[in-house]
């Protein structure tokens, strides 16, 4: 069973693996149209505006468009690879956990529903990003987590190195090393599946014939 991933680590597949549920197209905005062709599939200016609104939840201000697509053909990679090896969707109950996990990560329940109303998404949009996010990151768990072999001696190392000047920096006492060491463990672990996955990704994105038309769905 795949296990929480640390904040530090989960970062690299935070930005890369919200892929942007069909969101309304409200009267203001322009007409949906493909912004990229990845292979025998299309990229669609609903995904990009989708995940920027998502990202506008999460981190208070999205990327650029440019950034935004190369977001979406990194997820197009996992989720083709994923579907193909009939990798299960999440429970509803492992959803359930993930959306409350980014909501507690507000400051508080009002925080969350006003930032929430500013991205312009709705409670079934926000689930609809986490879910698709929990299915990507447990693939790439799940792929590579059983080659991220971990050193005793490079948590030992962790340990001294970090764990304990941190804690001394903040006026606290450290934990034992005994411990820390579970949780030191799974950061180096989760660390080297981020290593792994980004060297996949780019691999594979060399392989791909990808047709970037953003500029032209801008004219």
């Amino acid at each position: 069973m795949r296990r929480d991933l640390h904040p530090r680590c989960a970062w690299f597949l935070a930005v890369i693996l919200a892929w942007p549920a069909a969101l309304p197209v409200s009267a203001q905005q322009v007409v949906d149209r493909v912004v990229a062709r990845v292979e025998n599939d299309v990229i669609l200016l609903s995904q990009l505006q989708a995940l920027s609104r998502y990202q506008k939840l999460v981190d208070g201000i999205p990327e650029s468009d440019e950034q935004i697509l190369d977001r979406l053909i990194d997820q197009w990679i996992v989720r083709n690879e994923a579907e193909a090896a009939r990798f299960p969707q999440p429970s509803p109950a492992d959803v359930d956990r993930s959306l409350d996990r980014l909501k507690r990560s507000f400051g508080s329940p009002e925080e969350y529903k006003t930032r929430e109303k500013e991205s312009g998404l709705a409670d079934s949009d926000v689930r609809a990003m986490v879910e698709s996010q929990l299915y990507l990151s447990n693939y790439l768990d799940s792929r590579f987590r059983p080659a991220a072999q971990i050193d005793p001696q490079a948590v030992e190392k962790f340990y001294e190195d970090t764990v304990v000047p941190r804690a001394r920096a903040r006026g606290q006492e450290p934990p034992t090393l005994d411990a820390a060491r579970e949780a030191i463990l799974e950061l180096l672990i989760q660390t080297g599946i981020t290593r792994q996955a980004e060297q996949w990704i780019k691999e594979s994105r060399d392989r791909l014939h990808v047709d970037n038309l953003l500029n032209e769905a801008a004219r």
